[in-house]
């Protein structure tokens, strides 16, 4: 997949093209993506995704505090270039942007860089000013340029209709599985190992904690989950506990993210590791005391052990 980030150069035969900000470019998306590759095969044209960054909540200052999104600019970049995408359009986003008319972004940008062959749009997507860039709207506009454009219908899995803020609100509200299942993939995270209190070591669960690359990216709710680590090319089980650690907390209230690395005593600070949200064990509890905790864990990790080894 080639990545643009300057229009102007852009080059392709055909363009198949589709608009969004594809947040967790779920299974929904992929049904997408599939017509894409389809309409691509029988125009003889390759596939081009375009997507906006920074994300648009930001620049327009509507919350950006309380902005939890799936995929960081990079996770989504790799899964669209997983998924078989030919070419990815990266366009800033800016406030002078966000004025442009749906019309107008078509001509400038479609029209005029893309040279668009053919537009498939989701069966709810609006953008432009006021998002009045509708499939109503758009199909004007595909008359007036020349191009053809079709809208798809929903995407559902056991009746439910996929879409990035139901699967958002799953995982805030820990239902790890079902969010699981209309992503397509495992709920994954990207960060860093820094030093932590070194607490877990004492009791024989030694923990990496690590911090977040994008601080807008969306945690899975509170609680202890059975995990992939994956780390130095190397793919390793564990378990995660997410949240304040009731239990040995100090008067410093502050979430932290510890994960306990199955069979590997090495020292990853520093480190980039990549997390992979397999399984929800419990949510997170505070202990009368430390061997509580302790006894805990090993249930815990006699749990991950055996449901990690049947997802292999």
């Amino acid at each position: 997949m080639k990545v643009w980030n300057d229009i102007s150069k852009f080059e392709a035969s055909n363009p198949v093209v589709t608009i969004g900000i594809f947040d967790g470019v779920h299974a929904g998306h992929l049904y997408l993506i599939g017509k894409m590759k389809q309409k691509a095969v029988d125009a003889g044209g390759e596939t081009v995704v375009i997507t906006l960054w920074p994300h648009p909540r930001v620049v327009l200052n509507k919350n950006p505090e309380q902005l939890r999104y799936l995929n960081t600019i990079e996770e989504k970049t790799a899964l669209l270039e997983r998924a078989g995408v030919d070419h990815l359009v990266i366009i800033p986003f800016t406030k002078e942007f966000s004025d442009l008319r749906s019309c107008e972004f078509v001509e400038k940008y479609l029209v005029e860089q893309i040279h668009l062959h053919h537009l498939i749009i989701g069966f709810n997507h609006k953008f432009g000013k006021d998002r009045e860039g509708d499939y109503s709207n758009l199909k004007y506009c595909a008359d007036q340029f020349g191009f053809s454009i079709e809208k798809l219908e929903p995407v559902e899995i056991r009746g439910e209709t996929i879409s990035s803020s139901l699967i958002r609100n799953l995982l805030n509200r820990g239902s790890l599985d079902r969010a699981n299942r209309f992503l397509g993939y495992d709920y994954f995270l990207q960060g860093s190992v820094v030093n932590g209190n070194r607490i877990g070591r004492q009791i024989g669960f030694p923990t990496a904690n690590i911090t977040l690359h994008d601080s807008h990216k969306l945690l899975p709710a509170d609680g202890v989950y059975a995990v992939n680590v994956f780390y130095r090319e190397e793919m390793y089980s564990g378990m995660l506990n997410l949240g304040y650690r009731p239990t040995v907390a100090n008067a410093k209230r502050r979430k932290t993210i510890e994960v306990n690395v199955f069979d590997l005593d090495r020292d990853m600070y520093d480190q980039d590791v990549v997390i992979y949200f397999r399984k929800r064990l419990r949510d997170e509890k505070k202990f009368e005391n430390i061997e509580q905790l302790k006894s805990q864990l090993v249930k815990d990790r006699e749990m991950a052990v055996e449901i990690l080894s049947h997802l292999e």
